[in-house]
């Protein structure tokens, strides 16, 4: 193998094999990957605007039986710590989310033992029936495998229950790496690779728009990682024609902040800004049929993620004006509205309000003044 031949396939949007991207990746230089990574971002989404959106990661509830061992949020059934957030409190979140210009709830939980379907679909109900202008980003396929699971029915018809209640997209959520090796020895309690790909078909013979994501650097192998990128672009090539599918990929470093994984000694977060910037344009080289690829700052921070808006990104995700479960196993940077379109502006590009369809959003007339008074009064 040589890395030119490679490059030239990938730019002629031909599918590499697992084995052709650790190649590449192991051996190209991070300048040609970035440069081949930017030429195909151009192809795929042509000018210069860099996508953002204004969302809120909320979460049902922190039960959970799945035990995942990079995983801090989390407590079991009974923890004088658990909760399952009350409809007033989603009230308050919706409408601070609201306030603040957004119009979406990603909304995730844990495995709750007792939280089934039926849970769901009341829960989404009502809160569409009060907000008929939110969107739900919400669960994803471990959730959806849980619930499937308690219910003793099937992906499909939980998704079109979920869906029928008020279900907008299915985020790509507990991906981790998409090996049963890997996932048997950091969340043996989630779903198998094979099932998660499968809630994601499912979920695409449905309509449903979803994403894709990665976490690495824990204990994979460089194949590992391109064998997950590999299994997304089938699954995304499986689609119905009429179908979006994985509309967006989002790949970010493993946060071992007092996680159990680290506390054992088996793995560390040793991810360079090097490194993740080369895992930016292998995710464009790898997946030409997904057209988004984000850049997540959260866990890397301005600088490198501005690299990765020259390396094949084009979108910067969210200001997220609530995270828990990245950030309590260690992940620690923020935007502001203003904060995050100055850094896409820096980084030589216009940014561009989106919503979950990837679809221009107009900026709320107020909406410097509003984050202001919310920094203001968290200060206070």
């Amino acid at each position: 193998m040589r890395t030119d031949d490679l490059l030239q396939k990938a730019l002629n949007l031909e599918h590499l094999t697992a084995e052709e991207g650790v190649f590449l990746f192991e051996n190209a230089a991070t300048a040609e990957l970035m440069f081949v990574g930017n030429r195909l971002r151009q192809h795929h989404v042509p000018g210069n605007v860099v996508t953002w959106i204004i969302d809120r990661n909320a979460n049902t509830t922190n039960v959970c039986i799945a035990n995942c061992k990079f995983c801090n949020f989390f407590r079991r059934p009974g923890h004088g710590e658990s909760y399952v957030t009350s409809l007033e409190q989603y009230r308050r979140k919706i409408e601070e989310t609201f306030a603040l210009g957004g119009e979406q709830l990603l909304l995730q939980g844990g495995h709750h033992p007792e939280l089934g379907l039926e849970y769901y679909t009341t829960l989404f109900g009502q809160l569409k029936e009060w907000y008929p202008r939110l969107k739900l980003h919400a669960l994803g396929p471990p959730e959806i495998a849980h619930i499937t699971k308690l219910e003793q029915s099937t992906h499909y018809e939980v998704l079109k229950a979920l869906k029928e209640s008020g279900l907008d997209s299915l985020p790509g959520a507990g991906a981790e790496i998409l090996d049963d090796r890997v996932r048997r020895l950091i969340s043996a309690g989630k779903c198998g690779a094979e099932e998660w790909l499968d809630v994601m078909r499912a979920a695409h013979k449905l309509g449903l728009t979803t994403s894709a994501t990665m976490m690495f650097g824990h204990i994979e192998t460089n194949l590992e990682r391109m064998e997950h990128l590999v299994k997304i672009r089938q699954v995304q090539s499986e689609k119905p024609e009429n179908a979006k599918g994985f509309l967006a990929f989002i790949p970010w470093p493993f946060q071992d902040h007092d996680t159990i994984l680290r506390k054992l000694k088996r793995a560390r977060n040793t991810c360079t800004g090097d490194e993740y910037v080369r895992m930016i344009a292998m995710s464009r080289i790898m997946l030409p049929n997904v057209i988004n690829i984000q850049a997540s700052w959260l866990t890397v921070g301005k600088q490198v993620g501005q690299l990765c808006l020259h390396a094949g990104a084009n979108d910067f995700g969210s200001i997220m004006i609530e995270e828990n479960v990245v950030s309590a196993a260690g992940a620690r940077f923020r935007f502001t509205a203003e904060g995050i379109q100055e850094a896409i502006r820096e980084a030589g590009f216009t940014p561009q309000l989106r919503n979950q369809e990837y679809e221009y959003r107009e900026l709320p007339d107020n909406i410097q003044q509003q984050q202001l008074d919310r920094e203001k009064m968290i200060v206070d």
